[in-house]
């Protein structure tokens, strides 16, 4: 059995990738700082692999943060999830489908979508929208989903983040997709000057990463 402490994102080292070195000036918003430490983290085209995660070095986005993991063609489940997703749905998220964030309209499209993040691999960014009564569009969100390889090798994580705009309302909320954006990771630039490999981050079996007021929930899971 494997155990996930604190903020779910358990690790107590490993190299932290600054996000300020990423900052001119101004805050980047939770999209922006994700992707900013993902690429970070590449080798020539290679993907991150999910074991390099630091929570550290996302510590100030994990409310917005979650973890998929592909379980079959088409279904991605949430390994991890942070707590704005959490108010989204109005429960908690973690093993539920990533479907369950969408229209049924729309379902085949995610689907869709994530399959190229992992097969690509690919970098989607998705606008998002979500109606409440009378069809008006009450609640807008950005998703962004970036693919990670997992301790096999095989490309069957996503590292992702979600931020809505506006207030939740009634709960849970559901949105479609108004415009997808996808780029292959082999498009990404690399940074010249790139962070030393990490060795550990985010492995599951590395010791207890407690941080006081986290945004994520004791996950304990028998498989991985």
């Amino acid at each position: 059995m494997r155990t996930f402490f604190g903020n779910g994102f358990g690790s107590s080292c490993g190299k932290i990738v600054a996000m300020d070195r990423f900052d001119s000036g101004r805050s980047l918003s939770p999209i922006r700082q994700a992707e900013a430490y993902w690429t970070a983290l590449l080798t020539g085209d290679s993907v991150p692999m999910r074991s390099q995660i630091d929570p550290r070095g996302l510590e100030n986005i994990l409310e917005y943060t979650f973890v998929l993991e592909r379980i079959a063609p088409g279904l991605a489940r949430f390994r991890l999830a942070g707590s704005h997703l959490n108010k989204l749905a109005g429960m908690e998220v973690r093993g539920m489908p990533l479907t369950s964030f969408f229209d049924p309209a729309a379902r085949d499209q995610i689907k869709a979508v994530s399959e190229q993040v992992f097969a690509e691999p690919a970098i989607a960014n998705l606008h998002l929208e979500s109606s409440g009564r009378l069809g008006r569009v009450q609640l807008q969100a950005r998703m962004l989903l970036l693919p990670l390889k997992s301790d096999l090798g095989d490309v069957s994580r996503i590292l992702g983040v979600m931020v809505s705009d506006g207030a939740i309302g009634a709960t849970p909320r559901r949105f479609t997709i108004t415009e997808t954006n996808l780029r292959p990771v082999t498009d990404v630039r690399v940074p010249q000057n790139q962070p030393q490999q990490v060795e550990v981050g985010f492995a599951e079996e590395q010791d207890k990463f407690d941080r006081p007021g986290s945004h994520l929930r004791l996950v304990v899971s028998r498989d991985d």
